[in-house]
């Protein structure tokens, strides 16, 4: 008997990914043992539901953010932020990257203890997203939209259609649905196979507590009453507090950095006629 869903190509979507996100909790939980810490994946047991919370950690102005997983150390501080997401169709790109990008930002502003943000990207990722990310300091690893196709089809599941083609979409989904989870499971390992050896050593990596702490970068950003921001980065802490002093002591100088002029322009390259 074939299911029925009001969108199969969104429910087929939804199934890639959470096959996904199950197959990498498989791997990390024994994974992140091993190396002394706790992979999280749930939030605290609610008792009156008898089930376990979302994993929603919060920022330090209250702001929750649902985050796929988390490595921890035995004082439950979090050392990596984890999520994996798959798209179909790149429009959905920006929101979905900026959102990983403004979740871990603020949570890794309160809790100093993170290390290092993993993003496992499936799907059609489009390169500009996958720049922003990087400047967050997030590591990537990708999934090929093209890779998750070829496995699917060894399940006689066509994987490629249109947008609009619903029927295409209706007949891989069924396909799909009848599926054992036992063959459901193997998908989703398969899918995440290309990444693990590269996965395992970043993390091992992250987690090592051998290497010594040391400052990478100093940053001082500077507010005015009026909400303008300047942010000066140092490689040294003697050269930050030589920015300082060199502050305090120079009349001229603070005020020069009170300026805005050399603001970038809204627009490069653009000659703006101002009328007189």
């Amino acid at each position: 008997m074939e299911s029925t869903v009001s969108n199969p190509g969104s429910a087929l979507g939804e199934a890639i990914g959470a096959l996904m996100e199950d197959a990498l909790n498989r791997y990390l939980d024994p994974l992140v043992k091993s190396m002394d810490c706790i992979y999280i994946t749930a939030g605290p047991f609610n008792h009156t539901t008898k089930k376990y919370t979302k994993l929603i950690l919060y920022d330090a102005y209250g702001n929750g953010y649902n985050i796929d997983s988390v490595i921890a150390n035995k004082k439950f501080q979090p050392l990596i932020l984890v999520e994996s997401k798959y798209i179909r169709y790149k429009k959905h790109n920006r929101d979905k990257g900026s959102w990983v990008c403004n979740s871990h930002q603020a949570l890794r502003r309160r809790f100093s203890s993170v290390r290092s943000s993993i993003t496992i990207l499936a799907g059609n990722w489009s390169q500009p997203s996958k720049a922003m990310m990087r400047s967050y300091d997030i590591t990537l690893f990708e999934i090929p939209f093209e890779k998750i196709a070829f496995i699917l089809s060894k399940y006689d599941i066509d994987f490629n259609w249109g947008e609009k083609d619903r029927e295409k979409a209706k007949r891989a989904w069924d396909i799909f649905d009848r599926l054992d989870d036992n063959k459901k499971n193997r998908i989703g390992n398969e899918i995440i196979s290309g990444i693990l050896d590269e996965l395992k050593e970043s993390i091992i990596s992250i987690l090592d507590d051998s290497v010594p702490r040391e400052i990478k970068e100093v940053e001082i950003q500077l507010s005015t009453n009026l909400g303008e921001t300047k942010l000066f980065v140092f490689e040294s802490v003697e050269l930050a507090l030589k920015f300082l002093q060199d502050l305090n002591d120079d009349e001229d100088l603070f005020n020069d950095l009170l300026k805005t002029d050399d603001s970038p322009m809204l627009f490069d390259n653009v000659q703006i006629e101002l009328d007189e």
